[in-house]
């Protein structure tokens, strides 16, 4: 397993950037403009950068189920961008949520222009996700299919948002159970994941066992996300995440290692976690201490495990159907990637 980005990550990064940029550039709303900014493909002026935007993971997963089930990606293409632009849309909301002044070293939506023009350009960017998966009509995939797709994406987004009022109920709250946390997982960021391999095996084959065995793959991909997101939130090294070690613990963010610390810890250790959590702003001597009540109780070691069995999980559901080798040696890549990844 490497922590390097795969290649099939680059594989379809021309058609798909080409694809979404088309899906900004036809509205001459400053509105837009914000939104370049936030792609990462313009700065605060509105000029040109090739700024970090992220891996593009899930439309990376569409294109690439798609392919998988026996499809052409090129048609799954207008799925690809609206789960892409889902996620950005999601992001921009999120980053005002929880009060993120910076994301991939850049300043935040809100932070640039403020709150209600952020909140708007967020709302402008999910319905152009929207437009943009009617798109599959002109690329010849059936009417039928269209509408499939349609209902899977709005509902996964639905799920999604759902999700997210889950985590911010949570805040606060030293007694959330285990179930709970991955039941709010499995939705705020498990959804889109899930639904880019769903979207692309309907696209890919229509119907059938495979679109079951993409879309389960797609489940367990999403765990291993997200558990390995919350390793790095604690553990992960500075240099590759930007996040001090423990910046997890400093914003009281009830992520797994803290949800199974809290349900495993006694006594004293219990106390303290509580008090700490009880904070309004918890100092380095109380990252200090959590991190060793962590160690004491195995909480790296049962995240990393927990991610381990999904990560294997996914790859086990596509046993049962026929895979062309090298999309399967690609699927696997990517799932030992987002089990040991660095940032």
């Amino acid at each position: 397993m490497t922590t390097t980005l795969p290649s099939v990550f680059q594989k379809y990064r021309i058609m798909l950037n080409s694809a979404m940029r088309a899906q900004l550039s036809t509205r001459g709303l400053a509105v837009y403009r914000m939104l370049e900014y936030s792609m990462g493909w313009a700065d605060v002026e509105g000029q040109p950068v090739d700024a970090v935007s992220g891996k593009a993971l899930r439309p990376t997963l569409c294109l690439l189920a798609c392919e998988a089930a026996g499809g052409d990606p090129e048609n799954a293409l207008p799925a690809a961008v609206s789960l892409e632009l889902i996620h950005h849309f999601s992001l921009i909301h999120d980053d005002i949520q929880d009060r993120d002044e910076t994301r991939h070293h850049r300043r935040t939506l809100w932070a640039v222009w403020g709150e209600p023009k952020a909140i708007v350009a967020g709302n402008t960017l999910r319905v152009i996700a929207d437009r943009s998966l009617w798109d599959l009509i002109e690329r010849g995939v059936p009417y039928r299919s269209v509408v499939t797709a349609a209902d899977l994406l709005t509902e996964a987004y639905l799920q999604m948002i759902e999700g997210q009022y889950l985590d911010l109920s949570f805040e606060g709250r030293p007694d959330i159970t285990l179930d709970e946390y991955l039941t709010m997982i499995s939705c705020k960021t498990g959804a889109l994941i899930r639904c880019s391999m769903n979207l692309g095996a309907v696209i890919g084959s229509g119907a059938g066992e495979a679109v079951e065995a993409f879309r389960e793959c797609g489940r367990s991909l999403g765990f291993v996300f997200q558990i390995r997101d919350d390793i790095l939130g604690i553990w992960g090294d500075q240099k590759a995440t930007g996040k001090p070690v423990g910046a997890d613990i400093v914003r009281k963010k009830n992520s797994l290692p803290i949800v199974y610390s809290m349900s495993k810890a006694g006594g004293v250790d219990r106390a303290e976690l509580q008090a700490i959590y009880r904070k309004a702003s918890p100092d380095g001597r109380d990252v200090e201490t959590v991190l060793d009540i962590m160690d004491t109780l195995g909480a790296r070691a049962y995240a990393q495990g927990l991610a381990s069995a999904h990560c294997t999980r996914a790859l086990e559901t596509l046993e049962a159907i026929d895979v062309p080798r090298e999309s399967r040696a690609h699927i696997e890549e990517i799932a030992r990637f987002l089990l040991v990844r660095e940032h």
